[in-house]
């Protein structure tokens, strides 16, 4: 049970990080006034590239220690 909570919640984490990059994709003009040219819209996404890493490196850790504690096996 405990490892299905785990998957939902990446399931959520996948969704937010899509929206996300959908968000940054679309936008002409972002929250403080400046046009979105293609370069910034790269940094955009390289910013929300490592965030995304380190949610993911965070994930990936609580998956090595639950399958230790929970003694799951693939």
């Amino acid at each position: 049970m405990k490892m299905i909570i785990w998957w939902v919640i990446n399931i959520v984490w996948v969704f937010i990080f899509a929206v996300g990059a959908i968000f940054i994709g679309v936008r002409k003009v972002d929250g403080a006034g400046a046009v979105q040219t293609p370069e910034i819209r790269m940094v955009s996404f390289a910013i929300l590239g490592i965030a995304f890493l380190f949610v993911l490196l965070i994930q990936l850790v609580f998956l090595y220690f639950a399958r230790k504690k929970y003694n799951i096996s693939e």
